[in-house]
């Protein structure tokens, strides 16, 4: 049922069960994978999060920094094009670069705000927070996996849907193709796209934005481990796992791996599992595409979205594209 408290109105799509079915389907799948792979939504925890946030702010990891270099420029002039009174927000987290995209719908034509996330306690604590800041400001939080939920999306006025942060490219091209058209689906003609994405570069500059001098990010990329041994019963060995990142020339992609330092096998009690993992084994927990313009403005085109402008920081090392329909 939705809550209302002032200006804010949360819904929630994802009920305890569904997560645990999720988590239990993707572990069981992925562990019985030849190679293994885990989903990356899995390492965005409590702890997680926090990690995450630390990552954003390590000065090898660029793209935060470099999206928020493009709004700050930008984003009058991307409120100015979209004419969005709604700001719909795939992935929303903790909301905080999109502030500079609601200063400059709110001077324009802004009513309401939708941030979609999984979280439910982060999404409603940026939910209250951006509801005191901007006052009147309708906010419609909405707890859901954007994968799967986009066709329960509140649609009311004309929308600007933000999937910010690079997430795009923890899409492989085929999900990437689903997720891009299924969304095209839901939109009506004056509703927008902001899609940001990462650009190809220097193989050197994206290992290190994955694999950091402090080791946040190895962490960070265990912490699914913990997650699996908190949710599932698993046993887990995280420190018994080395942190891998390495680029991938033929898929323009970061794979995140972990490596089993030594054989072992680990149960997962709630599965009835039991999982064996040779010494040097690794294990796929993240990929994350960096993208030729050329090439996402094509997929963008085959979803059946037009571009009205492309934007880039001065380095070129970072893109947000506004598209319509």
């Amino acid at each position: 049922m939705p809550v209302t408290q002032s200006a804010v109105r949360l819904i929630n799509h994802l009920d305890r069960d569904y997560l645990r079915q999720a988590l239990e389907h993707d572990v069981r799948t992925g562990l019985s994978a030849t190679p293994k792979q885990l989903p990356p939504k899995w390492f965005y925890d409590a702890a997680g999060s926090e990690l995450f946030t630390r990552i954003t702010r390590l000065p090898e990891y660029y793209p935060t920094r470099r999206e928020l270099s493009i709004l700050r420029a930008r984003a009058g002039d991307i409120a100015a094009r979209s004419g969005a009174d709604n700001l719909v927000e795939l992935g929303s987290g903790t909301s905080e670069k999109t502030v500079l995209l609601l200063d400059a719908l709110a001077a324009r034509t802004l009513r309401s705000y939708t941030p979609v996330d999984v979280d439910a306690a982060t999404l409603a604590d940026a939910a209250h927070r951006l509801s005191a800041r901007y006052p009147g400001l309708r906010v419609q939080a909405v707890c859901a996996d954007f994968e799967r939920h986009l066709a329960l999306l509140p649609r009311d006025g004309r929308r600007m849907v933000a999937f910010l942060g690079g997430t795009i490219g923890n899409l492989d091209p085929g999900s990437r193709e689903v997720f891009l058209r299924e969304l095209r689906a839901t939109l009506r003609p004056g509703d927008s796209l902001l899609l940001g994405a990462d650009l190809v570069k220097a193989t050197s500059r994206l290992v290190a934005a994955y694999d950091d001098a402090q080791g946040v990010t190895a962490a960070f990329n265990r912490n699914v481990l913990h997650v699996i041994n908190r949710e599932l019963g698993a046993d887990f060995v995280p420190a018994a796992f080395e942190h891998v990142a390495l680029y991938d020339e033929r898929n323009d992609w970061i794979e995140m791996r972990l490596r089993a330092s030594r054989a072992m096998r680990v149960r997962v009690a709630a599965l009835g599992m039991t999982v064996a993992f040779a010494a040097g084994e690794e294990m796929r927990t993240e990929i994350s595409a960096k993208f030729r313009p050329e090439r996402l403005l094509g997929e963008l085109s085959a979803a059946g979205f037009t571009v009205v402008e492309r934007y880039t920081d001065p380095a070129q090392d970072f893109t947000l594209i506004l598209a319509g329909v």
